[in-house]
């Protein structure tokens, strides 16, 4: 689940936060109203296999009942099979290549040894088996007929007369030179029978040619003819009574009405009340989200950043679904409705995302045909989406959980397929590849995800993960040249991510911020006293205000290293508030204790802040403070920690630094501890407890 820090909002948004919330409202609403199919709505729900639940229906007109796309198919399949291809006789070919052959033989047989006696003979019986099979034709075979056999019968068009012949009535290129090899051989004559048999296979070629144009017009001319119905109902004519089973039949008089009736709304209905219906439903599911954002995510619900994101993924999703529906797709379930319940689920939370994904299908129900079956599908795998996806860590979750997801929509299509035909033998099992190409799109979430992560300033998990790798660029430069300030960020890190674990909240941003924290002291190692070398620092030739500037630019430059990495906006957070507006006592008790008669101005000595706005940042600035406090004693026991850990985080309350965090007294004692026993186990302290004096010894351990 992806947390947020809160940022300022700027421009519109954040001068007019209420009209930009209802703004983008009012813009969802629209938007998908405007997109949405504007057919009246058919009044019955009704499936295959299922019992008719509402009153009897009478047809209201006459209508033609359609044929099925099963039967359409079978009338395509038998009109192509009447449809002979059209193949054109090119007579002069072959005359051409006998005349060739004649043309051609003498200068070929004086590059050779032969008889010249013998040429006459040759050429006689060459022309005579060359004219033979182009009389008889050679024809070139088109695959496309070939679906019951290697032969087929065609149409052969012959100076505009046509004759019907069959491909095993003539010679192909292969059976002409095959024809013309065994004929060279019966022929005792012929004393260079390979060398002829060479030589007459170059004057082969098909003078049956295929004519596909004309092929294609003659196919398209009776697929036109194709009645797309068969039978009428009449008026007044019963269609199907309640109680009674949808069988195939009445559920294709179902469907012919269900269509004639929307046609006729279309055309003769008030297109105004249609769309106004429209608004207000989708007008209603928008406000149902609002309404669940409010009672239960109220950060999400003031932040219209987040919202426009919200809104964004809800609108383009049901546009695609309009779009998908307008142009006819073959199957709706080609679009990857899933995908957003698994952005909602890693940028978000659980309950958001199903929450979400319910509307949405709610919504795609009103104008998707068998809705029913519909939203079944799409709850069923939507819900298996988000639970598949409970924390995103690797990428081979998205794999592992299109396959789930995969395995769900298969489960459902088999159990509705049974239902509605009843044998299973009688399934199409294409119906199902629509549902695989949904789930091989719903892999387009993780790229979108790192896109809406960019434009929202949102962090996932994932790049959480990526984030904390101590391998990645910015923190092996700080481990290179402030060592001793990367073995601090550890630390922290550590001590952070336990407490937040505790108390609630995003470890692992809590991790990536304690690591990254502290990254502006890269540009001045040195002035930092963990990286200091002994004998030598350089604050010994500035003046406090100097030396106090040095170290609070730390912050500066830290958020100014992280915006060149391209680190997200809620990491930055950290970098900017793990100080928040305290002061820099060191140089400032320096300052009064050597100038006591001078006026002292404390914002030189202030970090600009802000201060801590989240649990979690919260959280990273006492665990800094604790950790880097905690190196300076010098005999680490379980008085002096307990000691050390208390003020520290007394300090930071009479400052008033966590007002802001949404962070309870409560959650601060159990920081309290366990910030104490973590030192105490950093620093090998062992406690003893006296169950009756109830003191407490501490002993180091060697």
């Amino acid at each position: 689940m992806v947390r947020t820090t809160k940022t300022l909002s700027s421009g519109i948004m954040g001068k007019y936060p209420l009209i930009s919330k209802y703004g983008m409202m009012i813009a969802c609403v629209s938007l998908i109203t405007l997109f949405l199919p504007k057919q009246a709505r058919f009044r019955y729900e009704y499936e295959k296999g299922m019992v008719w639940m509402h009153e009897d229906l009478v047809s209201p007109y006459n209508f033609a009942i359609l044929k099925t796309q099963d039967e359409i198919e079978d009338d395509r399949e038998q009109v192509l099979k009447s449809v002979y291809p059209i193949y054109d006789n090119h007579v002069q070919a072959g005359k051409q290549q006998v005349a060739r052959f004649q043309d051609e033989l003498g200068a070929k047989w004086k590059n050779t040894n032969f008889d010249e006696k013998d040429l006459e003979t040759y050429q006689s019986i060459g022309s005579q088996l060359l004219q033979h099979i182009y009389d008889e034709g050679i024809i070139s075979l088109t695959k496309k007929f070939q679906i019951t056999g290697p032969n087929y019968n065609f149409s052969l068009v012959t100076d505009n007369l046509v004759t019907s012949l069959n491909t095993a009535d003539v010679f192909t290129v292969e059976t002409a030179q095959q024809y013309i090899s065994d004929e060279v051989d019966k022929r005792s004559v012929i004393k260079e029978k390979e060398w002829l048999k060479n030589l007459l296979k170059d004057y082969v070629m098909a003078n049956y040619v295929f004519n596909e144009q004309l092929t294609n017009k003659l196919e398209a001319d009776a697929l036109s003819s194709i009645s797309t119905t068969r039978g009428m109902v009449q008026k007044g004519e019963l269609i199907i009574a309640t109680g009674t089973t949808v069988n195939k039949d009445t559920y294709q008089k179902l469907e012919s009405l269900r269509k004639v009736y929307e046609e006729e709304a279309r055309i003769g209905g008030n297109r105004l009340v249609v769309v106004f219906g429209q608004f207000l439903i989708v007008a209603l599911v928008v406000t149902l989200l609002m309404v669940f954002l409010y009672l239960f995510r109220r950060d999400i619900f003031e932040n219209n950043r987040l919202l426009l994101l919200i809104l964004f993924v809800i609108t383009s999703m049901l546009v695609v679904l309009s779009w998908g529906i307008k142009i006819r797709l073959p199957s709706i379930y080609y679009l990857p409705f899933c995908i957003v319940p698994i952005i909602m689920r890693i940028l978000f939370d659980t309950r958001l995302a199903l929450n979400i994904h319910l509307l949405m299908v709610l919504v795609g129900a009103f104008f998707v045909p068998n809705s029913f079956e519909f939203s079944f599908l799409q709850v069923t795998a939507g819900m298996v989406s988000i639970y598949s996806i409970k924390t995103l860590v690797k990428r081979e979750q998205f794999l592992m959980s299109s396959a789930i997801i995969l395995v769900t929509y298969f489960v459902s299509f088999l159990g509705m397929a049974l239902i509605k035909d009843g044998s299973i033998t009688d399934i199409n099992w294409g119906n199902f590849v629509p549902f695989i190409i949904s789930v091989l799109l719903t892999l387009l979430a993780y790229p979108l995800i790192y896109g809406f992560e960019r434009l929202f300033g949102l962090i996932s998990d994932v790049t959480l993960m990526e984030l904390t790798n101590t391998n990645s660029k910015l923190l092996r430069e700080l481990s290179f040249k402030a060592p001793g300030t990367f073995q601090h960020s550890l630390q922290v890190a550590n001590l952070a991510e336990a407490a937040i674990y505790k108390i609630g909240g995003n470890a692992l941003l809590v991790r990536a911020g304690a690591l990254y924290h502290d990254i502006g002291k890269i540009s001045n190692p040195q002035y930092f006293i963990e990286n200091q070398t002994k004998g030598y620092n350089p604050h010994d030739g500035l003046t406090f205000e100097q030396s106090a500037q040095i170290i609070i630019m730390h912050v500066s430059k830290g958020v100014e290293m992280a915006r060149k990495a391209q680190l997200p906006e809620p990491v930055i957070d950290f970098i900017r508030t793990h100080h928040g507006t305290t002061r820099v006592d060191y140089f400032y008790q320096s300052y009064i204790k050597t100038f006591p008669e001078k006026f002292v101005d404390e914002d030189v000595f202030r970090y600009p802040g802000p201060i801590p706005y989240s649990r979690e940042t919260a959280v990273l600035m006492l665990a800094d403070s604790v950790e880097a406090a905690s190196r300076s004693i010098k005999e680490p026991d379980a008085v002096s920690i307990n000691n050390l850990v208390d003020k520290i985080i007394d300090y930071k309350l009479a400052q008033h630094q966590l007002k802001n965090s949404n962070i309870t007294l409560r959650d601060i004692e159990v920081i309290r501890e366990i910030f104490k026993n973590m030192l105490m186990s950093i620093y090998h302290v062992r406690i003893d407890y006296d169950k009756t004096a109830k003191t407490v010894s501490t002993e180091k351990i060697g």
